[in-house]
C-alpha cells in the first residue's frame, strides 16, 4: 500500500515529547536531540491553526488541523470538562514541547480527507524522472556481497528478478524491516541458521526491542442523541502517573469503539452507541521480539510483544483504569448518560481481578517500533547508526519506525515522517 501506515492509521499528528529525543541522543545517537529534530517536524507540516512559529511549520506537505470547541460532540466535551474539573490542565497545543494535560488532538485530515504521505509526498514527486513505483512486487531479500548491499531480489507475477543498486534503503516498517533483514542473512546468527539462511552479518539486535503502547479499552454505552456520522476521536489527555519518573507516561481518550476494541463475544444492544475510552501506556518498560517462522518471505514473522511483563507497567495501567472510571463518573458526564459495561465495579475494586481483566484485554495501539534500533556499534542490540546505516553492511539503510531506540510518547506517524525528512536531508 502506498503511503504505508499513514494510509490506514488514525490520522493523529502527534509528536513525541522533547525527553524522548533527548533520551535517543543520550544513548549515543548524535544529532537526535529535540533541538536537532524540531526543524524536521516543522519542515514536514503546514499547521493550519498555529501557522509558522518556533514550534510549527507553515510550508510542509502535511496539513494539520484541530477540532474547535464548537465542533465538540457531547462525550468529548464531557471528557474535556471532567478532566479540567479533576485538576488536569487544558493544553491548547499538544505538540508544544511543554504540553501536558487535556486538549484537542492535531490531525492530518482536512475536510474529511486523509492527508497520507501517498497523497502528499508521493503525489508531489510522481513526475520525477528518477522515481519508479511498481505495485504487486514483493522483495524476497536484500542481496549482500562481500559485506555490501548491491541490490534486491524480488518477485512479481511468478517471476523472480534482481534489481541492482548502489544503495538500498529499507522502509518496510517495524515488522517487515527486521523480517527482510533476517531473510537477507542479517540478524542473530543462531536464529538464521535454524532456517538455513546464509549469515551475512551477525546483528543479534534485529527483531529485538519490539516496542509499542499497550492499550486497554473500557466499554460504555450512551443513550444521548448523536449525529448519523461523527468522528471517532477529537480530544485526549496525556499525563504523568503519580510517582512516575517518566513524564507524560499515560494517555487517555474518549473514542467511539470499533470492532477491534470490543472483547470477542461481547454483545452490544443495537439501540446503544458503543463508546468508551482508550487507555495507553506511553513509556512501557516491557519489550518484545520479532522472529522468523520460515525462510519464505510470504510467511509472516512471529510477534511477541510481551505486554505488561514488567510489574511497573501493570501497576500503572491499573491506576489508569481506576482514574478513567472516576473521570467518567463525574457530574460533567451526566448529559452524556454513560453506562459502563466493562470492567465492572466488582473488577475495578479488586487488584487481582482488575489485573486479570487488564491482562486478558491488553492489546496494541498500532505503534510498533524499535526492532532495528538506532545505536552505537558497541551496543550489542543496535542495528543502525545515527545516520540509519546498518552496522556491518555497507550501502544499506533502514529508515522507518523500526530505528526508534524506544517508542515515543505519542502516536508514531509524525515522528516517522520526521525521521525520513532528517535522513533525506543528509542524502541530498
Amino acid at each position: 500500500m502506498t503511503g504505508g501506515s499513514s494510509s490506514i492509521n488514525g490520522q493523529v499528528w502527534f509528536r513525541g515529547i522533547p525527553e524522548d529525543f533527548d533520551d535517543w541522543e543520550r544513548l549515543g545517537n548524535k544529532g537526535w536531540s529535540y533541538k536537532d529534530v524540531l526543524e524536521f517536524f516543522r519542515k514536514s507540516e503546514t499547521d493550519l491553526d498555529f501557522g509558522g512559529d518556533d514550534f510549527h511549520g507553515s510550508a510542509g506537505l502535511i496539513p494539520v488541523k484541530r477540532y474547535t470547541d464548537e465542533e465538540l460532540l457531547p462525550s468529548p466535551r464531557a471528557f474535556l470538562d471532567a478532566c479540567i474539573a479533576a485538576g488536569y490542565p487544558r493544553t491548547e497545543d499538544m505538540n508544544h514541547p511543554d504540553s501536558t494535560g487535556v486538549g484537542f488532538y492535531p490531525f492530518n485530515r482536512i475536510d474529511g480527507i486523509r492527508m497520507s504521505t501517498s497523497l502528499t509526498y508521493l503525489q508531489a514527486a510522481r513526475n520525477r524522472l528518477n522515481l519508479t513505483l511498481r505495485s504487486d512486487v514483493l522483495v524476497n531479500k536484500i542481496v549482500v556481497e562481500n559485506g555490501r548491499a548491491v541490490g534486491v531480489e524480488a518477485s512479481s507475477g511468478g517471476e523472480v528478478f534482481r534489481i541492482n543498486s548502489e544503495r538500498v534503503v529499507l522502509s518496510g516498517g517495524a515488522i517487515n524491516s527486521p523480517q527482510l533483514l533476517m531473510l537477507s542473512g542479517i540478524g542473530d546468527a543462531d536464529h538464521l541458521s535454524q532456517f538455513g539462511i546464509d549469515v551475512k552479518a551477525h546483528l543479534p539486535g534485529v527483531g529485538q526491542n519490539l516496542r509499542d503502547h499497550p492499550a486497554i479499552f473500557m466499554q460504555y454505552q450512551t443513550s444521548a442523541p448523536h449525529p448519523d456520522i461523527f468522528p471517532g476521536l477529537q480530544v485526549g489527555m496525556r499525563y504523568t502517573t503519580p510517582g512516575s519518573k517518566y513524564k507524560n507516561d499515560m494517555q487517555m481518550r474518549p473514542i467511539q469503539l470499533r470492532t477491534e476494541h470490543i472483547p470477542h463475544g461481547f454483545d452490544i444492544d443495537d439501540s446503544q452507541i458503543p463508546t468508551g475510552f482508550s487507555i495507553a501506556l506511553q513509556k512501557a518498560l516491557s519489550k518484545g521480539t520479532i522472529t522468523l517462522q520460515s525462510s519464505d518471505p510470504t510467511h509472516q514473522p512471529l510477534l511477541n510483544y510481551c505486554y505488561l511483563t514488567d510489574p511497573y507497567d501493570l501497576q500503572r495501567m491499573r491506576g489508569a483504569v481506576r482514574l478513567c472510571a472516576q473521570i467518567s463518573a463525574m457530574p460533567e458526564y451526566e448529559p452524556v448518560q454513560l453506562s459502563r459495561i466493562s470492567p465492572t465495579d466488582e473488577v475495578i475494586d479488586n487488584d487481582e481481578r482488575l489485573d486479570e481483566w487488564i491482562k486478558a484485554n491488553v492489546t496494541t495501539q498500532h505503534h510498533s517500533s524499535g526492532t532495528c534500533k538506532m545505536g552505537v556499534e558497541s551496543d550489542d542490540f543496535a542495528v543502525v547508526d545515527e545516520h540509519c546505516n546498518v552496522h556491518l553492511v555497507e550501502n544499506l539503510m533502514v529508515v522507518d519506525a523500526s530505528v526508534m531506540p524506544d517508542v515515543v510518547r505519542s502516536n508514531t506517524n509524525a515522528t516517522t515522517i520526521m525521521i525520513a525528512e532528517k535522513i533525506s536531508s543528509e542524502l541530498l
